[in-house]
């Protein structure tokens, strides 16, 4: 299947939750072996409009991302001569999304937006976005949450479909573990992580046998590192930074908790993984986030609604047996929502009669 992925930014010049999303979805198709096109801003320096990189094409539509309304003129001609059999567009900046439409409609073939819910919601303007929401064919979301503030912005709710983010049980598999103490939580510490709950929680267990592992940065963490000495339990809380995939796994392999208690979570990515680690799950609930989508129903799951909960949910928690990997969780390995994506590519087809 040829896929023309539409995105004016990439993962390339920029780091968000959205473009790495369809940075894997452009290498996972490719890597299955789909002829995979990204139009995008040219962020190479080589001479020529295309590059190829990990079996992916790129066509650098405009010279840089500040071309942006060359990128919405040029957009539909070149998705034309790539004859796609389905376009993938993101939705940040969501005019792309419109343009993308004129270049489906032109190749004769399904269009599906991505709508990850943070950006979008504040990018372009309330027509444009809704624009971006109804053109498509089909538009994907991380969570039944962002689902949600897609109808609110526009969309057609039948015309949703909910795809996780993926995990890679082949690299937690191959990770050992690691140090992650008892209680690991991992997120960007800015206004919305509200580590305070986790903190103090932790300080009702003073009298118990725990350490946490807390694993990002930001312009929060010199005030939660304060708060930790405050509670008299920073002996115990480990503030380790920034780490790339490997050193989360194997943190994550080695601890018993994960506790996810931030404010705002499109998708809860990090709980995932902490989860597919065999970690036990324990979230605070607010209706802005999507992280205890992951934990209902589940064993190995918790759902609380303030410090006192979460103190008891950690104490539990200890019932449960240590893991260090979680199959009931295979649902959201790579393959499995790869081949999510190709089933939604596939029914679009069929039910414009291109199959």
């Amino acid at each position: 299947m040829r896929v023309a992925v539409v995105s004016l930014e990439t993962w390339q010049t920029r780091e968000s939750a959205a473009l790495r999303r369809l940075q894997f979805l452009s290498e996972a198709l490719a890597a299955r072996g789909h002829d995979v096109h990204v139009l995008c801003a040219k962020w190479w320096s080589e001479p020529g409009i295309r590059r190829e990189d990990d079996g992916v094409t790129y066509h650098g539509v405009v010279v840089d991302e500040t071309a942006g309304t060359s990128f919405l003129v040029r957009l539909p001609v070149v998705l034309r001569s790539i004859s796609p059999d389905v376009v993938h567009a993101g939705s940040v900046p969501p005019s792309q999304v419109t343009a993308a439409s004129v270049g489906a409609s032109l190749s004769r073939c399904p269009l599906v937006a991505e709508w990850y819910g943070e950006a979008e919601l504040a990018a372009g303007s309330e027509r444009t976005r809704r624009w971006a929401l109804t053109r498509p064919d089909a538009v994907v979301t991380p969570s039944r949450t962002v689902k949600t503030w897609a109808r609110e912005a526009g969309a057609d709710g039948d015309d949703v479909t909910v795809v996780p983010d993926a995990v890679d049980f082949d690299r937690i598999r191959a990770t050992p573990p690691g140090d992650g103490g008892s209680v690991v939580y991992a997120r960007r510490l800015d206004e919305g992580a509200n580590l305070e709950s986790v903190l103090l929680a932790l300080a009702e267990l003073r009298d118990r046998d725990w350490t946490a592992t807390v694993i990002g940065d930001g312009p929060e963490r010199e005030a939660y590192e304060q708060q930790a000495r405050d509670l008299r339990i920073d002996d115990r809380v480990t503030f380790v930074g920034e780490c790339d995939r490997e050193a989360r796994i194997a943190a994550y392999r080695d601890a018993h908790v994960f506790a996810q208690t931030a404010t705002r979570c499109a998708f809860p990515t990090e709980l995932l993984w902490a989860l597919a680690c065999g970690c036990v799950g324990i979230v605070e609930y607010h209706a802005d986030s999507s992280a205890h989508e992951l934990v209902e129903n589940r064993e190995r799951g918790f759902r609380t609604t303030s410090e006192q909960e979460l103190a008891d949910a950690i104490v539990d928690a200890g019932d449960l047996a240590r893991l260090d990997v979680d199959d009931d969780f295979a649902e959201f390995d790579r393959d499995a929502v790869l081949e999510t994506y190709l089933d939604r590519y596939r029914g679009l087809r069929e039910e414009k009669g291109l199959f």
